[in-house]
């Protein structure tokens, strides 16, 4: 009899024991711990409030967000110099008319006085009037991210040409995304977000080169990784360099640029 008390006291024992099981704390709408040993963590454990972010005012309109670098606001050329052969270093040799900065053909490339690395950079652009020129000859110019690295602007208006020489390619490496051209005559907008490449102290290659380009409030390119240059000739390579210029090239066509500000990241 007694032996028999003592297996019906085992049979209620697991019912006994799950019956008094605390309630799991998703049935009470609270979520379990993401991760073993934070179960008596206080929320306060996870939270900081130094240093704070610097206030940046966005821009309105046609003006830059309050920390940026304006590097044309249609007046003057004081932050570009020349970037071509034997005149580099010189004043840059291109025009301003109309608060617009227009490319003089067979002049040369110009480049900021100014050296970057990481950067956000807003540029609006507007291709001449096509002519009898087709192919990568109508308004070709070239935005230079470090002096090395080309995001390519193109009259894309009925234009067939290469798809990685295209507007908005990746020179030579990757066309964009999609076509986000409007017309000839029209402006274009360009916001580049670039992640320089990184070297070791040795001149390895430590990480390559990043960018997302936004053409008129598109995205064409999403955080393409570079496989080093952008030449005419020949395949990508990197070669080690810090800072460095933003570069606008002469390709021989009026190409005109307006509102051009960097804010450095």
């Amino acid at each position: 009899m007694r032996n028999l008390i003592f297996l019906c006291s085992l049979c209620l024992l697991p019912a006994a024991l799950y019956g008094q099981q605390p309630t799991n704390k998703m049935t009470r709408g609270i979520p379990a711990a993401t991760a073993p040993g934070t179960e008596n963590w206080s929320p306060l454990s996870t939270e900081w409030y130094q240093p704070q972010p610097a206030k940046v005012t966005p821009g309105t309109g046609t003006k830059p967000p309050s920390d940026a670098i304006v590097l044309f606001d249609g007046t003057d050329l004081s932050k570009w110099e020349s970037a071509s052969g034997r005149t580099a270093g010189e004043p840059a040799p291109w025009k301003v008319e109309n608060g617009e900065l227009k490319i003089v053909p067979r002049t040369g490339a110009i480049r900021t006085k100014q050296y970057f690395a990481d950067c956000q950079l807003h540029i609006e652009w507007k291709s001449p009037p096509a002519e009898r020129h087709n192919g990568q000859n109508r308004g070709n110019s070239g935005v230079f991210l470090q002096s090395a690295y080309e995001v390519q602007i193109l009259d894309g208006d009925d234009n067939p040409t290469y798809v990685n020489g295209m507007v908005g390619s990746i020179y030579k490496q990757v066309a964009p995304m999609v076509d986000a051209y409007t017309k000839n005559g029209e402006w274009q907008t360009y916001d580049i977000y670039w992640k320089a490449p990184r070297f070791t102290t040795n001149g390895e290659l430590e990480a390559p080169a990043i960018i997302t380009v936004v053409h008129n409030g598109i995205v064409i390119q999403n955080n393409y990784i570079l496989k080093g240059t952008t030449p005419y000739v020949g395949l990508p390579n990197y070669q080690p360099h810090g800072m460095l210029p933003i570069e606008l090239q002469d390709h021989g066509t009026e190409v005109a640029f307006r509102n051009i500000w960097i804010r450095p990241l």
